[in-house]
Order: C-alpha cells, then sequence, then structure tokens
C-alpha cells in the first residue's frame, strides 16, 4: 500500500506527524509512504524506515516570486513527482487550505479533517473523505487519530498523547534511526563532562525565556561541571548565544549547521534545557532527556512529547494567553522588568533545580 502524507511544515508539526507513520507501519503490513515538506524541512521524514521519497515544496520561498520562471519550474517539478504516483490514500495531515491544494495535485482517494476539526474549515471541502478528531487534546494525539480513522486501524490501546502528558512515548513511537543521525554526532569519551544544549530560538516574541536568564543558567550548569552548547539558526540568535557565552569557559557556541547537524548535536547531548521551539520537539523525538520552558503557550497541546520530557509552565495568572504579542501593560515598566512577565515565575535558579532533578536524575 502506497500513501502519501501531506505535512509541509512547521518544524515541531512535522515531528508530530512521525508517531502515525509508526503507529500506521506497524497496523497495516507492507504500507510505505511518500511525504510532501517544506523544503527547510526535508530532511526528518527521510529519517523514518517507513518513508521512501519525500517531495520538497518551497511554498514560502515561492510567495516571493510567484510569477518567476525559477518558481513557475519548480511548481511543475513538484507537479510532476505527486503525480507520478497513483496512490492508495492521501492524507492532509495539516487541514489548511495550502495544504490541501498540495494534495489535490496528487491522484488517490484524499483524507483530512472535517470541517469542524481542521484549523481551516474551508480545507475540509478539498476532501473526499472527511475525519472528526476532537480538539482539546495534544496535537501528536490528533494526528494518530487522523491516520486510524484514514486507513481503518485501532490505536494502541496507550497510544499518548493525552492532555495532562501523563503517557510517555519512547524513541521507537517517533522512529527515527538515531545510529543514522548519530553519526554525524562528535564523539565522547567516559571522562568528558556532561553536555547540555541550550535550544533558545524560537519564533513568538513572547515564547522567548529571557537572555539574562539564559546567561544565568549558563554560569549554573557550568560551575556544576557541566559543557554547554548553543546552536543558532539566525544573526539574532548567533549574537544572543555569544552574549550568552561570553567569559564562560564551558559554554561554546555552535557553528551554524544544518538540521542534520543540530540533530546529531541534540542527539549526542546528555541533556537540553528549551523554550517551546520545534527543536525541542527534535529532542524529544530522539529521546534525549528536555527540560522544556512555557510562558503563553499551552504545554498540554503542543508540549514536548516524550518518554524523558519534562515540562516547567509559568504560573503566572495571565498564562497562557497564546499570544504571539504580550498584552499586559506592564510589560515594559522599566528594563529591569522581565519580558515577558509570565517567566517571571520560571528563575534561572527554579529551572536549574527542575533541570537536576528532573533530567539529569534520570539522563
Amino acid at each position: 500500500m502506497r500513501v502519501l502524507v501531506v505535512k509541509t511544515s512547521s518544524l515541531g508539526d512535522v515531528i508530530h506527524t512521525l508517531p502515525a507513520v509508526t503507529d500506521a507501519a506497524r497496523a497495516v503490513p507492507g504500507i510505505r509512504f511518500d511525504w510532501v515538506v517544506e523544503e527547510a524541512f526535508a530532511e526528518i521524514p527521510a529519517w523514518h524506515p517507513a518513508v521512501d521519497k519525500v517531495i520538497p515544496v518551497a511554498l514560502r520561498r515561492w510567495r516571493r516570486n510567484p510569477f518567476a520562471a525559477a518558481t513557475r519550474a519548480e511548481w511543475r517539478a513538484y507537479r510532476a513527482a505527486v503525480g507520478a504516483t497513483a496512490y492508495d490514500l492521501i492524507i492532509d495531515a495539516q487541514g489548511l487550505l495550502k495544504s490541501a491544494f498540495l494534495a489535490r495535485q496528487a491522484h488517490g482517494p484524499l483524507h483530512g479533517l472535517d470541517r469542524h476539526s481542521a484549523r481551516e474549515p474551508l480545507a475540509s471541502f478539498a476532501y473526499e473523505h472527511r475525519h472528526a478528531v476532537p480538539w482539546g487534546r495534544h496535537a501528536v494525539r490528533r494526528v494518530r487519530e487522523l491516520f486510524a480513522a484514514a486507513l481503518g486501524y485501532k490505536l494502541p490501546s496507550k497510544a499518548g498523547g493525552e492532555d495532562d502528558g501523563a503517557a510517555r512515548a519512547n524513541a521507537a513511537t517517533y522512529g527515527l534511526e538515531r545510529a543514522r543521525i548519530l553519526d554525524r554526532a562528535v564523539e565522547t569519551t567516559s571522562d568528558s563532562p556532561p553536555r547540555l544544549v541550550f535550544l533558545h530560538g524560537t519564533t513568538w516574541p513572547t515564547k522567548h525565556w529571557p537572555e539574562p536568564y539564559w546567561r544565568e543558567l549558563a554560569v549554573l550548569a557550568s560551575t556544576a561541571g557541566w559543557q554547554i552548547l548553543i546552536p543558532w539558526g539566525n544573526d539574532v540568535e548567533r549574537k544572543r548565544a555569544t552574549r550568552i557565552a561570553a567569559g564562560l569557559p564551558a559554554v561554546h557556541v555552535l557553528p551554524k549547521l544544518p538540521l542534520s547537524g543540530l540533530a546529531a548535536t541534540i542527539a549526542a547531548a546528555t541533556g537540553c534545557v528549551a523554550v517551546d521551539t520545534g527543536l525541542g520537539h527534535l529532542a524529544a523525538a530522539l529521546d534525549v532527556p528536555t527540560l522544556s520552558l512555557f510562558g503563553p503557550t499551552n504545554p498540554a497541546f503542543t508540549g514536548a512529547w516524550g518518554r524523558r520530557q519534562y515540562r516547567l509552565a509559568s504560573d503566572k495568572s495571565c498564562a497562557p494567553c497564546l499570544k504571539k504579542q504580550c498584552p499586559r501593560k506592564d510589560s515594559a515598566r522599566g528594563k529591569a522588568a522581565v519580558q515577558p512577565p509570565c517567566f517571571s515565575r520560571l528563575s534561572p535558579a527554579r529551572v536549574w533545580r527542575a533541570f537536576v532533578a528532573r533530567v539529569a536524575a534520570n539522563r
């Protein structure tokens, strides 16, 4: 059986789809997948043994020059790639108008979320088969339910992804081939210090843990004998990483790495501290002990999900607000104020205590 999955972005959303592919591979003998994904994340589906062909798209780039000759040529190449196979089933796992449009270019019965379940209800009218998947539960669980409904199997009795985070996934659930990823990692010896990776970069301004907090956490961790590695993906993150590491011999700013290099670095780490970011979800998929910090977002719905994933969420009355910009007027009070204020409840000392108790103790 040949199935096409359309799940283009973001990094976390792509990773959230992997357990559903693992479920299907276990439930349906001989099933194989092709996967449509944004070019920036094209490496990830290829790490799953049930995925044969990754078909990259570049919607973010194409939108900037929709009528350019290069854009038209790449669009024709995409249509030829998805049109070359008569699929037994197509699953739009994104539930957006753009993903439904991409899925319609392929040949085969198209499944997706119904209008009450999709993020963009109009997308459901593009599907031949629509499935109800309730809101109010973790994103991993919702994708697993969609695949089970589309392919006609029952989820495992302990499928995980519950709202309370009590169920713990393991590396086998995500299905990534860790050995293949670790081939790129720097080797360590038995006397090497434990490695802690700071996953500090994220998209929303409100999801950033304050930079002075990262600096203080780096001091606490290095004093305790940890080696800290700080990756970055753009110039703003590079400058922040450099400021965090300044004058601390045990803190190292990494060179700019491709996604495979970041995955290898994370996979070889002893532990991670992360904000609500796609790389935090990658750490979960690689089964690396991680403490994730949540201010404006709700970890019950989109928190890093896995066997050794630990969540520390703000208990401030305004959290989670689910806002990209902080709506509180007191967020601008003085240079010394914690920005955003919801993170004032997650001090470096509290985070370090939680890391030692939950992550370091279970490494």
